[in-house]
């Protein structure tokens, strides 16, 4: 009995540190590079937007709206549920509040009629099932002041031009740091994100606890060591 009570009291603090505190999540894809590569084993912190019934695990109908409500702030790399499904976890970054207008204009998005300023910092071309593309960093200033790396592969991409995006009230749009690699809410709700509702969020990512490149595997302990990438462990997101 004594094993018993002591195995259910460890389940039930984790349960408890899971919903109110903290929740791990892997990078699925490479729609948030430069800043989150697939494989980055990430912590979402789950007070900083208060609680939806999409903190607890299978988001149980328990009940509507927000507890303890804060309001995220533009370029928060958020964790949310797929309006799709309700079931999805995604991740992107924060751009827009309710009732901002955001469109993207030849590569450039505009935030209320503004574009947001953006600098170059590299370009190279890579390889892929297209060919040659030049992948170019840019470090983007949002009106706010607060700045990040994004990654863009030129010209003439589906989501390079857009029209202008109204957000309702209750809602957000979420856009990838990988700009032209990213289904995000440019695209409808059908084969995209769409207008994110407030309670579909889940948390703000916070930092990097550990990462390993694609094909690293629980069962084959040898690429817990040849696929860590030890560079990116405890990095602080912003």
């Amino acid at each position: 009995m004594e094993i018993i009570k002591t195995i259910f009291f460890a389940l039930l603090i984790a349960f408890v540190l899971r919903v109110l505190l903290f929740q791990p999540f892997t990078i699925p894809s490479a729609s948030m590079e430069p800043n989150l590569y697939e494989g980055d084993y990430i912590v979402v912190s789950k007070w900083s937007y208060g609680y939806s019934k999409h903190a607890i695990p299978f988001s149980p109908p328990l009940f509507e709206g927000r507890l303890f409500a804060r309001e995220p702030k533009r370029g928060d790399i958020v964790v949310f549920k797929l309006p799709r499904d309700n079931k999805t976890d995604y991740i992107k970054r924060l751009m827009g509040l309710p009732g901002d207008r955001l469109q993207m204009i030849n590569n450039v998005l505009f935030i209320n009629g503004t574009a947001v300023k953006d600098v170059e910092l590299s370009r190279q071309d890579v390889q892929n099932l297209y060919g040659a593309q030049p992948t170019i960093q840019l470090r983007e200033t949002l009106p706010e002041g607060r700045e990040f790396n994004v990654q863009d592969w030129g010209p003439n991409n589906v989501s390079d031009n857009t029209p202008v995006f109204e957000v309702p009230a209750g809602h957000y749009f979420m856009i990838g740091d990988n700009r032209d690699n990213s289904q995000d809410s440019r695209f409808d709700i059908a084969e995209g994100v769409g207008y994110v509702p407030a309670e579909n969020l889940i948390g703000k990512a916070e930092i990097i606890l550990f990462s390993w490149s694609p094909g690293a595997s629980l069962w084959n302990p040898v690429s817990w060591f040849s696929k860590v990438r030890p560079s990116r462990f405890f990095t602080v997101l912003h």
